[in-house]
C-alpha cells in the first residue's frame, strides 16, 4: 500500500470557495474532485466548504473553511512551489496571484534559476515560482 500526501489549505474566512476557483483558473488539468459544503444548523456557515479537494495541473489539493476561529493563518514557511515551462507563464501565475497580495521576493534572478519570485496571495497562500 502507498501512502500519499495531499496539500491541505484551510480558509477563516469562507474564502476556500473563491481560492478554489482562483487556483483552478490558473493551472491547465484543473477540476473539483468533490466539495461538501455546511448544512443547515451544521458548526459552519451554511453554504461554506466543509471539505473540497480539487487539482490543479493534475496535483490533488483538500481545502477547507474552518468552523472555529483560530489563532493563525497560512505562513510564507509553508509554500506551494511551482516550476514554470516558460517565461511567460511565470510572469502569467505571478501577476495574478499578486492581485491583492503582496511580493516576498519580486520576480528575479537570484542565481539558482533564472527566473524567480516568492507571492503571498490574497487569500494568504504562499507560492513560490520558479523557472528552472
Amino acid at each position: 500500500m502507498t501512502q500519499k500526501t495531499t496539500t491541505a489549505l484551510m480558509f477563516q474566512n469562507g474564502d476556500a470557495e473563491e481560492a478554489m476557483t482562483f487556483y483552478m483558473s490558473l493551472f491547465d488539468d484543473s477540476k473539483v474532485v468533490f466539495a461538501e459544503r455546511f448544512a443547515a444548523g451544521e458548526p459552519g456557515p451554511e453554504g461554506t466548504i466543509k471539505m473540497a479537494a480539487f487539482t490543479l495541473a493534475g496535483q490533488e489539493y483538500f481545502c477547507m473553511d474552518s468552523s472555529i476561529r483560530h489563532g493563525f493563518t497560512f505562513t510564507p514557511s509553508i509554500s506551494l512551489y511551482v516550476t514554470c515551462e516558460s517565461e511567460e507563464e511565470l510572469t502569467r501565475l505571478y501577476g495574478a496571484l499578486m492581485e491583492g497580495g503582496e511580493a516576498l521576493m519580486p520576480l528575479d534572478s537570484y542565481g539558482f534559476s533564472k527566473k524567480f519570485g516568492w507571492v503571498q496571495d490574497r487569500f494568504g497562500v504562499s507560492w513560490q515560482l520558479n523557472l528552472p
